[in-house]
C-alpha cells in the first residue's frame, strides 16, 4: 500500500501546499489506492521537504520523482497518449509553477495584508498549532523567502511575477475539458495543486483576484477538485 505524507488540508483543499495537492490530485486521476497521512514536521521527510510517500517500504520524495515512480510501478496511462509537444508543455508550465509557487509562499507568509487571514484561518482548523509556532514557522519562511530571492521584492514585484505565472496558465487551460484533451493528465493534476491554493483560499491576494476573473481557471479548478474529492 502507498501512503502519502503531505501538509494538512485547509479550507476544503485535501493539502495547503501546491505540491502535495499535486501528487494527491494525481494519484486519485490515475486511480492508485493510496493513504494519505497528514503532518506538521517535515524534518523526516527526504531533504526535510513535503510531499513524500512510502510504497511498500521504499521512501521517494519530491512531487515529480513520486509522479514518475507510480507511472512506472503501477503501468499508469495517464499520459500515454500524449505526443511529444505535449510533454515539452508539460515540463515548461511545471517548472512555472514552481516560480508560482515562491508567490503564492509569498503572499501567505511575507505580505503582513494577508498573514494575519493565514495564520487566523489556520489555527482555527488546527487547533494543535499555537500562535508562537506559526510565528516560528513565518521566521523559518523569512529565511528561505531570502535565500531565494523571492524575498528581496516588493509585494508589486513579487506578484508581477505570480500574475505573469497565471495569465499563461489562462491561455492554455481551456474552458471545458482539459489541457491536453478529454481526459485529465499529470498536468492537470499539476495546475490544480496551485490554482486550488489560491481559487478555495478566502484570501484576497492580488493572484485570487486574477484566478477568480477566469472563468477557465475556476472551471477547470472546480472541475479537477469534484474528481479528486
Amino acid at each position: 500500500m502507498l501512503t502519502l505524507y503531505s501538509y494538512p488540508e485547509l479550507y476544503g483543499v485535501a493539502d495547503n501546499n501546491g505540491y502535495g495537492l499535486k501528487v494527491f490530485a494525481f494519484l486519485k486521476l490515475a486511480g492508485v489506492s493510496f493513504v494519505h497521512e497528514h503532518i506538521f514536521d517535515a524534518s523526516a521527510a527526504p531533504r526535510g521537504q513535503l510531499p513524500y510517500i512510502v510504497d511498500d517500504g521504499e521512501t521517494i520524495g519530491d512531487s515529480e520523482t513520486i509522479i514518475a515512480h507510480a507511472i512506472a510501478k503501477y503501468r499508469l496511462d495517464i499520459d500515454a497518449g500524449l505526443n511529444p509537444g505535449q510533454r515539452r508543455t508539460n515540463l515548461l508550465v511545471t517548472r512555472m509553477l514552481d516560480d508560482l509557487y515562491w508567490v503564492m509562499s509569498y503572499s501567505r507568509w511575507k505580505d503582513e495584508r494577508f498573514y494575519p487571514a493565514f495564520r487566523d484561518g489556520f489555527i482555527a482548523q488546527h487547533k494543535q498549532i499555537d500562535a508562537e509556532g506559526f510565528e516560528t514557522a513565518k521566521a523559518y519562511n523569512a529565511q528561505r523567502y531570502h535565500y531565494q530571492g523571492i524575498g528581496r521584492y516588493t509585494p508589486e514585484q513579487a506578484y508581477a511575477r505570480g500574475l505573469a505565472d497565471l495569465e499563461v496558465l489562462a491561455g492554455i487551460v481551456p474552458a471545458s475539458g482539459f489541457v491536453h484533451g478529454a481526459r485529465p493528465s499529470s498536468l492537470d493534476a499539476g495546475i490544480y495543486g496551485f490554482l486550488a491554493n489560491i481559487h478555495f483560499f478566502p484570501i484576497p491576494t492580488p493572484l485570487k483576484a486574477f484566478v477568480d476573473a477566469h472563468g477557465n481557471l475556476v472551471a477547470h479548478c472546480e472541475r479537477i477538485h469534484a474528481m479528486v474529492s
